[in-house]
């Protein structure tokens, strides 16, 4: 029978409670975020605002939503409790979705993250410029987002919103919808209500957020991921290894970069596929998920995550080759 040491067994509960600890002080600021602005979305945002904004063209309507994260700047980490809270104000489920998968990546604090993380030496391994690293990310996350969120939309049209997103989400699908008619609330009230909306959603995300990051924490502690380094030296397995390992890992979207930026040994399919899949699904959003959408929305979106990130970025591994190939000859 294997036994412990009590040091060896301290040494890895201070390891797990280090982990543990950094993943939620590091996603709790964010999360206080969301909640606020889900709060002020909920008092504030008029009713007819959202429905009001978006395109007659579903399509175009989806698009811009996906570049929503520019205007209204969310990590993962908060991005659930304001989806939600949007979704209630009368945006479309697919507009919704794809705000919620893009936002975490392209909005301007992520795009700032990702430039410095990609200068200098971690630059020149695959070749590629700051810029260009952030465009590829960018442009993933923008497409996959749409797509998604083009697939959803047809799904709640054809299944109904009310079969795929969990009650008591008032979602509202129409365009055209019936004025306010609600008298204006003191500045007090409308102060309590923000802090009642914000305090339950703090509440209802931060359970969850703990429940993936002590998952993730596990994983960190005992060095799993080093494990299977060996499978990184091919870009086919490197992609789905690193998809992998952002799922695990929970790490958040302003942090992420630099971690793939060192790892100096990975092909570019795996550093994009990392870069783009953590920020729009990990272990904690799988979590936060639950609260809001049914499992059949969850299972499509993750299917279709999974699917299209592995394409686009062995896309780009095989046309960033072409290129090279050309420009030697």
């Amino acid at each position: 029978m294997l036994t412990l040491s009590p040091m060896f067994a301290v040494s890895v509960i201070d390891q797990f409670v280090v982990s543990l600890m950094s993943i939620v002080y590091e996603a709790l600021p964010f999360v206080i975020i969301g909640a606020i602005i889900s709060g002020i979305l909920e008092e504030l945002l008029p009713q007819q605002l959202f429905a009001k904004m978006i395109p007659k063209n579903r399509s175009l309507a989806i698009a811009g939503s996906a570049l929503l994260g520019l205007i209204f700047p969310m990590c993962e980490c908060g991005i659930v409790p304001v989806m939600r809270r949007l979704l209630g104000k009368g945006l479309p489920l697919g507009c919704a979705v794809a705000y919620m998968l893009a936002a975490p990546i392209i909005n301007p604090v992520v795009i700032a993250s990702t430039w410095a993380a990609f200068t200098g030496d971690r630059s020149n391994v695959d070749g590629l410029t700051s810029a260009q690293m952030v465009a590829l990310r960018c442009g993933m996350a923008f497409i996959t987002s749409f797509i998604v969120g083009s697939v959803i939309n047809r799904l709640a049209a054809k299944v109904g919103v009310n079969n795929l997103v969990k009650v008591p989400i008032n979602i509202t699908t129409s365009l055209t919808m019936v004025e306010d008619d609600e008298p204006k609330k003191p500045v007090m009230q409308r102060l309590s209500n923000i802090a009642s909306v914000a305090l339950h959603d703090f509440i209802d995300i931060t359970c969850f957020l703990i429940l993936g990051a002590m998952l993730a924490a596990s994983l960190q502690t005992f060095e799993i991921v080093n494990r299977v380094s060996f499978l990184f030296t091919n870009p086919w397995t490197a992609a789905f290894i690193m998809m992998v390992i952002a799922v695990l890992l929970c790490l958040c979207s302003e942090a992420d970069a630099f971690v793939a930026a060192n790892m100096l040994k990975v092909p570019l399919a795996g550093k994009l596929s990392f870069l783009v899949l953590g920020p729009m699904f990990d272990l904690k959003l799988l979590f936060m998920y639950t609260r809001v959408f049914k499992p059949r929305l969850i299972i499509t979106i993750v299917l279709l995550l999974w699917v299209i990130v592995y394409v686009l970025s062995m896309a780009v591994h095989f046309l960033d080759q072409y290129a090279r190939t050309t420009s030697v000859l």
